[in-house]
């Protein structure tokens, strides 16, 4: 999905550089993740239950446009 490429951008640009290696551990977790899965958990539709992950979605959300 094209919407969930631009997220990810936006965080590879803006968060990966400054990210603890715990937070790059989850973000390569989180590319392992099927995109309609992805795409629920951005959306707040459902929560990953995985906490780190979950702490990343909510992180990736945050990032300003």
């Amino acid at each position: 999905m094209r919407e969930l490429d631009r997220l990810l951008e936006r965080w590879l640009e803006q968060g990966w550089r400054d990210s603890p290696t715990p937070e790059r551990e989850a973000f390569l977790r989180l590319l392992d993740s099927e995109d309609d899965r992805l795409w629920k958990w951005f959306l707040g539709h459902e929560t990953p239950d995985d906490a780190a992950l979950d702490a990343l979605v909510q992180r990736i959300r945050a990032l300003p446009h």
